[in-house]
């Protein structure tokens, strides 16, 4: 069931973004939502888990309404999010709507960032920050500057903020490549 209410939940996002007005790549997109029982935990409000998926679709809204999607998807390019960090302020809980924000906050040679928001009545409940990037169907990644060329964007002319750059570095794991034991005895970095 809560498959299914997923994948309905995003065929509504996207069919409302086909009718929607156009956006350009840096205007804020809004989509609307309540909270679903299959979206509650335990603990009787949204799950962390759903807030992620939920941001995803409110992603694809943005790039669908700013026209990136199809452009993307015609030169065989995706993005994928390699980090991302959220700040719950209040519990949304069953029954209760509200609109998820999204915006590009900048970008750097490898990553875009995305600010986004669950806002309730004009109040900002949950911010997060999404780091992603972009690989080819056939393989490999996708630099900044040919994703911008595919969308029509200078992402030069949009640099993220200095703070979001020195997070993503800090929070950056290895290549997928490389090793990356898990030794629990080292030190947190600072």
């Amino acid at each position: 069931m809560d498959l299914i209410r997923r994948y309905l939940r995003l065929l509504r996002i996207r069919l409302a973004a086909r009718r929607g007005p156009e956006l350009g790549l840096h205007d804020v997109g809004r989509v609307a939502g309540r909270v679903g029982i299959t979206d509650i935990d335990e603990l009787r409000h949204m799950n962390n888990g759903v807030y992620l998926s939920l941001m995803d679709h409110a992603r694809l809204d943005l790039m669908e309404r700013a026209g990136a999607w199809r452009r993307m998807r015609d030169a065989r390019i995706y993005p994928v999010v390699t980090g991302q960090m959220i700040a719950y302020r209040r519990s949304l809980t069953r029954g209760q709507r509200y609109v998820i924000e999204s915006r590009i906050a900048g970008y750097s040679e490898k990553h875009v960032y995305i600010e986004q928001r669950f806002v309730v009545a004009g109040q900002i409940w949950e911010r997060a920050f999404v780091e992603g990037r972009f690989l080819r169907e056939g393989g490999g990644v996708v630099p900044m500057a040919e994703v911008g060329e595919v969308v029509g964007e200078d992402v030069a002319a949009h640099p993220a903020p200095d703070w979001l750059v020195a997070w993503s570095a800090r929070n950056a794991l290895p290549p997928s490549r490389a090793e990356a034991p898990s030794v629990w005895d080292e030190p947190l970095a600072s």
